[in-house]
């Protein structure tokens, strides 16, 4: 294993941690902007209705995706620049 992809692995879990709060602000921000009062329902919330709750779901996850994606290779990207070597 090279030595650029060890010493990556902390930052990796770093910017991962922080990608996922910035994923969840960006959810709650998104899920308010299409007109929903409140927080997102969970899949057990009796109260919500099955469309609201897979329409959350489906939206919480592509923004992770997305937002975990941008953050992984920004710090990849970023080691390159630093080191010369991606840490793949």
């Amino acid at each position: 294993m090279k030595a650029v992809a060890v010493l990556y692995k902390p930052v990796g879990l770093t910017l991962g941690l922080a990608g996922g709060m910035l994923a969840g602000v960006v959810f709650r921000q998104a899920w308010k902007a299409i007109g929903h009062e409140g927080d997102a329902p969970d899949a057990t919330d009796e109260d919500r209705s099955w469309r609201e709750a897979l329409i959350a779901a489906v939206l919480q996850g592509a923004i992770f995706g997305l937002v975990k994606a941008a953050v992984n290779r920004g710090g990849a990207t970023a080691t390159r620049r630093l080191t010369g070597t991606w840490p793949g």
